[in-house]
């Protein structure tokens, strides 16, 4: 299973860094237009890590990359991205994943990234992305369906989550400080936070 984490945070890196322009274009409408340039800079390092490296477990692997992202990454999504897959790391499975898994997973990214950042669902942020996300995850549980179909649900609540961030008024980080300007702008961070989910999704259902 250590092999096929390592693909998908190859995959993660190359869709972050493929959507470098397109993040920093959203980031410089209502923030320092440097989402983009820092995330791509920090999932680069991730791919040489890994490249170099071999792992026989996946928590070793996934603290791997998130003390990558905390020392390259610049501004708030270094450490915010960073302790989330920090915690991620402590209860990644090493064998069977299943939607327990996935719901322990994606808990513990919201953990960290609400003890490092303090935001709430609603404040136009990458929480907006994750939390209905893993919400989807649960729901799904409760429905009894298939892990592929949850995983396809999970993915569709991140980009409406995603998508919800445009209306909003930012309340955390830069883009607060422009108040009403702020609306009308869909959050850089949620949007990462959705491409990442989203190419984990897809690797998984492949």
């Amino acid at each position: 299973m250590t092999e096929k984490i390592k693909d998908i945070f190859m995959k993660i890196s190359d869709v972050i860094i493929e959507n470098k322009k397109y993040l920093t274009e959203l980031d410089s409408a209502i923030g320092d237009g440097d989402h983009g340039i820092n995330m791509s800079r920090g999932f680069k390092k991730v791919k040489e890590k890994l490249s170099s490296n071999d792992y026989e477990k996946n928590s070793d692997l996934v603290k791997t990359v998130a003390m990558t992202l905390i020392s390259t990454v610049g501004g708030a999504a270094g450490p915010l991205y960073g302790t989330a897959f920090l915690n991620v790391s402590k209860v990644i499975p090493e064998a069977e994943f299943d939607i327990d898994a996935a719901i322990e997973i994606g808990e513990s990214a919201i953990n960290g990234i609400q003890k490092r950042g303090k935001a709430e669902q609603g404040e136009k942020t990458m929480l907006d992305a994750i939390m209905p996300a893993v919400e989807s995850l649960r729901e799904s549980k409760e429905k009894n369906l298939e892990l592929k179909d949850a995983l396809e649900e999970c993915k569709k609540a991140a980009e409406e989550g995603m998508k919800a961030t445009i209306p909003m008024q930012a309340t955390k980080g830069r883009a607060s400080y422009l108040g009403e300007r702020s609306k009308g702008h869909q959050d850089p961070g949620a949007t990462s936070s959705y491409l990442i989910i989203k190419t984990i999704v897809d690797e998984i259902n492949k």
